[in-house]
């Protein structure tokens, strides 16, 4: 009988506290719909009446926004999430210019406003690659925006992690808690994102339907791996990532193309999260492939271009030197 008072404790105090192991009701997500049709770009651009930007409404308070791939070839994906107190932006695209692209007058314009204007707004990013930053300069002048910077000490900074890589950092907008979840391998300071409430993961480029550049494969590999003990005991609705870069078939887009017919839809599992470090797993450490996933590593693959044209030069200049010596000789032998 004794032994049973220690379980009947435990078995009370595990009810008491906040979890989401398997055991506990899962949580209560704000719905939302991913039913949406991206603009496709067209073969040419000069001929196109798409807007530069789309707008999706997930939910009420949760827009997904894409800068049309005529605007850019990227034609990257940007997250706003709207709580109580402030609103969250996640990324800011590949266009400075606000003619060519009305990124922070379309963002403010989403914002409840109150007495005192729009709600602050906080804009973070997944990395610091440009097509992910560029469109920080259309709001660095406008009042209550606070702009986080992407390299690894404003990260570390602002979200406070003591012992980067480790450690899960929060965002509270108010009535509504962002996750952060250090996510370096493609980029040095790469963060992800989990939305409590709607149980959406923001992945970046570190998982999107494409290609996974990879710069530090060990470290990449210990991200996946820390995401999938992150989100095992979490509901996961939707996995975003930065770009499309498939078409339905699962085909990769040329680099640099501004035409998207057929694209795969953005959205990831929850499943396609849990399976990543197995798929990262079969990557050599230069170009491999794995289902639809494409994984190389763009500094290997240029330093081995960079050698390869750098012994063709010296090919060339042995050939040359060769050439010239052989002219030299006939023209000394025709000469005596």
């Amino acid at each position: 009988m004794m032994r049973t008072v220690p379980v009947i404790l435990f078995a009370f105090a595990s009810w008491l506290a906040p979890s989401y192991s398997s055991a506990q009701p899962t949580p209560q997500l704000t719905a939302g719909s991913m039913d949406a049709h991206w603009n496709e770009g067209a073969p040419d651009c000069s001929k196109s009446s798409q807007p530069p930007l789309q707008v999706h409404p997930y939910n009420a308070q949760t827009f997904i926004l894409r800068e049309n791939p005529c605007a850019t070839a990227e034609a990257p994906f940007m997250y706003l999430l709207i709580g109580s107190s402030r609103a969250l932006m996640i990324d800011t695209g590949d266009v400075a210019d606000p003619k060519q692209m009305p990124l922070a007058s379309t963002v403010i314009g989403l914002l409840p406003r109150g007495a005192n204007g729009p709600l602050p707004l906080l804009i973070v990013h997944t990395h610091g690659h440009l097509d992910h930053r560029l469109g920080d300069s259309q709001f660095a002048s406008l009042p209550n925006v606070e702009i986080i910077g992407t390299d690894l000490d404003h990260v570390r900074k602002f979200f406070d992690f003591p012992n980067w890589p480790d450690g899960i950092a929060q965002v509270d907008l108010g009535n509504r808690t962002i996750d952060a979840i250090p996510t370096p391998g493609h980029y040095p300071s790469e963060v992800s994102y989990y939305d409590r409430q709607t149980g959406l993961f923001f992945s970046g480029d570190f998982f999107l339907p494409g290609r996974l550049l990879i710069d530090d494969a060990a470290a990449d590999l210990a991200s996946a791996r820390r995401v999938v003990d992150f989100i095992k005991d979490r509901p996961v609705s939707y996995v975003l990532g930065g770009h499309i870069e498939l078409d339905a078939n699962g085909n990769p887009w040329s680099l640099g193309y501004h035409y998207h017919p057929n694209e795969h839809v953005l959205q990831l599992t929850r499943q396609d999260l849990l399976n990543l470090p197995d798929v990262l797993s079969h990557f050599n450490g230069f170009y491999s492939q794995s289902g639809m996933f494409v994984m190389y590593s763009q500094s290997r693959i240029l330093l081995a271009l960079g050698i390869v044209l750098l012994l063709l030069l010296v090919a060339l200049g042995v050939l040359l030197r060769s050439y010239f010596r052989r002219r030299k000789k006939r023209r000394v032998a025709l000469s005596s």
